[in-house]
């Protein structure tokens, strides 16, 4: 039986925004990139799908259910991933 593989997060952020650099270094320091999808707002597209999920701050984290904006407020959640032994390879 294998196990279900886990959700991916989309991590929407600015290249030239300090805030999202910080997002950014948080889920590479913690090896999260397997976990996190980059989504890069100066695309149509991904402005677009950040939007319709209630953006208007970045960096933002999308965790499948709810938006989670701001720096602050995405460190926090992927510190929960990491705290829950995601980061235990």
């Amino acid at each position: 039986m294998s196990t279900p593989e886990s959700p991916v997060l989309e991590l929407f952020h600015r290249i030239a925004d300090p805030p999202s650099a910080t997002a950014r270094r948080f889920v590479t320091d913690h090896a999260l990139e397997d976990r996190v999808r980059f989504r890069n707002l100066t695309y149509e597209e991904v402005e677009k799908d950040w939007r319709e999920r209630g953006g208007h701050t970045s960096p933002a984290l999308w965790d499948g259910s709810r938006l989670h904006q701001g720096a602050e407020a995405v460190v926090a959640r992927l510190m929960a991933v990491v705290n829950l032994g995601r980061d235990d390879a």
